[in-house]
């Protein structure tokens, strides 16, 4: 059982790495957009790509505003799972290991 729980442990571990990073993205995106950058610089574009799957459908529920809050929610999407997710995932892979030692 020991192996499952090393798991749902690593596991925990490289959610919580990849929430972190989309966090920094959103937050990086969020940023630059206040000075209007240029389309076409390949940063941009990474950025553009790599965080619109998470804020598009925000923006399809929200309603139309003058601003986008979107990247707001994303945050609390992502403060949550690192707050509920990981620590349940942390929680089962270490309660499978201790399974072992009873």
């Amino acid at each position: 059982m020991f192996i499952i729980g090393n798991f749902f442990v690593a596991v925990a571990w490289v959610v919580n790495a990849i929430l972190s990073i989309l966090w920094i993205l959103i937050f990086v995106r969020a940023l630059i957009s206040w000075v209007n950058p240029d389309p076409y610089n390949p940063i941009v574009q990474f950025l553009y790509r790599s965080t619109e799957p998470l804020l598009l459908p925000i923006r399809r529920v929200l309603p139309p505003m003058g601003l986008d809050l979107s990247p707001i929610i994303a945050f609390f999407i992502i403060i949550f799972l690192q707050k509920f997710l990981v620590p349940t995932l942390y929680g089962i892979g270490i309660q499978l290991e201790a399974t072992l030692i009873n």
